[in-house]
């Protein structure tokens, strides 16, 4: 068995939902896909996908799998479109969209170090928070957060994953002390985001729990700077993302509160149209953005702290 063909095959199977569908894409007979999947079962010990007259499902072990194989095969063509364009020079315009969060805080301090090593790249940064089709809008390459959709035939490359913390300032806990556990929270000023699922509680996870902790806003706001100089001012608790408290906590400006509390986790994933015949500007800032970030399942922002 070639299991590398085996593992296209499964991918393009589940991504175009039919075997049929995944024969004509591949150029290959219903027969051969089918085998290559069978296969790759049998090869495994398990079953990877759930087979119904009417559609085709991923197992548990069939998901997990999926997201390794996603990876493995992205770094293989990666591979081999490194060595084609070694020879080759970065040019023109990059258009890049990014989530606000992760632009203001992370990308602004990272575009200079990647412009130093592509002196003839333009870039033209766009920063939004709606949703955004990076095709349809011309865009070379997307930085995605959380629960940003984008379409599942793009190519997506985990750099990292960002908890969400709870945090103070040293006036305001000298003032009305650091909250215990999750409960004590409800007791306290919270400075909250003006998201309706956040209005009245935060779901704090801890041991892989969830509780919904009643909360009392002391501002509410749309706007993360506005809330965070409400924090740095002492005005009550925030909930922040990692990324964008690495500063405040190492200044000291602000102090996470509750370690080994959160809530939630969001995921950071760069986004773009193909791997196949990449151009040489695009290939050179997901290079540099993977070796910016090369343990792609951790929080680094917190473990620099």
């Amino acid at each position: 068995m070639d299991r590398l063909q085996s593992m296209r095959v499964f991918a393009k199977v589940v991504e175009q939902g039919s075997f049929a569908r995944a024969a004509q894409a591949l150029d290959m007979s219903n027969t051969v896909v089918t085998r290559n999947v069978a296969d790759l079962e049998a090869h495994l010990g398990t079953r990877l996908l759930n087979r119904t007259t009417r559609k085709l499902s991923l197992t548990e072990t069939g998901k997990q799998y999926l997201e390794r194989v996603r990876q493995i095969l992205a770094d293989i063509d990666d591979a081999d479109a490194v060595a084609s364009s070694s020879a080759r020079k970065a040019s023109g315009t990059l258009r890049i969209y990014c989530h606000p969060g992760f632009g203001q805080y992370q990308l602004a301090r990272l575009l200079p170090l990647y412009a130093a090593t592509v002196p003839d790249v333009v870039l033209d940064v766009s920063l939004a928070d709606h949703a955004v089709d990076i095709v349809e809008e011309g865009f070379d390459v997307g930085i995605f957060m959380g629960l940003q959709k984008f379409d599942s035939s793009l190519i997506a490359r985990r750099l990292a994953t960002s908890n969400v913390v709870l945090c103070a300032s040293p006036e305001y806990i000298a003032r009305r002390g650091a909250p215990l556990t999750p409960v004590d929270v409800s007791s306290h000023d919270c400075l909250n985001f003006a998201f309706e699922q956040l209005r009245h509680s935060w779901p704090v996870t801890w041991e892989n729990k969830q509780v919904d902790v009643p909360i009392t806003a002391r501002v509410v706001s749309n706007n993360i700077s506005v809330l965070r100089q409400a924090a740095i001012a002492g005005m009550g608790i925030m909930v922040r993302s990692s990324l964008t408290l690495e500063d405040d906590l190492s200044s000291g400006r602000l102090v996470q509160l509750l370690k080994g509390h959160h809530l939630g986790q969001m995921s950071l994933s760069l986004v773009y149209p193909s791997r196949r015949l990449l151009s040489y500007k695009v290939r050179s800032f997901v290079d540099f953005m993977t070796a910016q970030f090369p343990r792609p399942e951790s929080d680094p922002w917190l473990a620099h702290v």
